[in-house]
């Protein structure tokens, strides 16, 4: 990279120092984590549902996360302050929001070809597709043990879902599920890479998108005021507030770091769809999960240490 590069490009550690450069890799640490566990539980909501129109679930989803995201930044912000952002996001805010429209849809259209398992067991690799990512064009510096801890997770992933792969995927599924990976990657090193840029408009954005393509494809809006309910709360909380999260955290820590924490999500919902729905998880499932939860935390503590040391 030249040396004359604006700093204004680039990521927050690189103009911190001592202990507000550890915090606020911590304070990202912990908003990665918790949009982790906040999508973990989509898999337990949608449960609850009983649309047979994946477009129309798209559709409120979609809306209500807006509905969340929009209200956040008044609140936040102001409305004044809230456009500013929006006319301020430039080309790395849109291309943030493309790809976070493109993989909420690929996923649905997905599903339609191929198994949860074959898409999750190929978005295990996102980790390795971010790190590859920010050192390919930015020289973003991976350490030997993050590199192993996406070994690792990605080992684990397969171990969950080997009971349940699909072996007859087809060439659609199998890209879609591909596209996924890369497009999520590719915004989380956007977000990291353009730090000083305000990304929570982008993924307004996004959802918006998703809104639109949605209601030209949806066959029927209409829905149960108990499905409404529960897409209350897989739009509004377990969209929106997760990307949030997501994007306020992504952009304070490396984007191969912000890409492993969230191999949590996988971990985390047959867990819930254990507790909440009686779904007991095959004993592959319990391995792997421990295989992925034990990378994520040498991980962290290997970080810890080595900071400390």
């Amino acid at each position: 990279m030249p040396a004359n590069h604006s700093s204004a490009t680039r990521p927050t550690e690189s103009v911190s120092h001592g202990e507000p450069a550890a915090r606020d890799r911590q304070i990202g640490m912990l908003f990665v984590l918790g949009s982790a566990l906040v999508w973990s539980f989509g898999g337990t909501l949608a449960r609850f549902l009983t649309v047979s129109d994946p477009w129309a679930i798209i559709f409120w989803r979609s809306g209500w996360a807006a509905a969340f995201l929009i209200g956040y930044m008044l609140k936040r912000d102001g409305a004044a302050r809230a456009m500013t952002h929006f006319r301020q996001m430039g080309l790395p805010g849109i291309a943030v929001s493309l790809c976070f429209a493109t993989a909420s849809m690929a996923f649905v259209v997905a599903l339609q070809y191929t198994s949860v398992a074959n898409i999750l067991l190929v978005q295990a690799g996102g980790p390795l597709i971010a790190a590859s990512l920010a050192w390919l064009f930015f020289r973003e510096k991976v350490s030997l043990g993050t590199w192993i801890a996406i070994a690792t997770v990605i080992l684990g992933i397969g171990v969950m879902e080997s009971e349940s792969l699909d072996g007859n995927i087809s060439p659609i599924g199998g890209l879609l599920s591909l596209t996924i990976s890369l497009v999520f990657a590719i915004a989380t090193v956007i977000t990291r890479r353009y730090a000083h840029v305000e990304m929570v408009p982008a993924v307004t954005l996004g959802v918006l998108i998703s809104l639109c393509v949605a209601y030209f494809n949806v066959q029927s809006f209409a829905v149960t005021p108990i499905d409404m309910l529960v897409l209350f709360a897989f739009g509004a909380l377990n969209l929106g507030w997760g990307l949030a999260m997501f994007i306020s955290g992504a952009r304070r820590i490396p984007a191969s770091v912000a890409s492993l924490i969230g191999t949590a999500e996988p971990v985390l919902g047959p867990i819930w769809v254990w507790l909440i729905h009686g779904e007991k998880p095959s004993l592959l499932t319990f391995i792997g999960g421990l295989i992925v939860l034990g990378a994520l935390i040498g991980h962290s503590l290997g970080q810890m240490w080595g900071r400390r040391s």
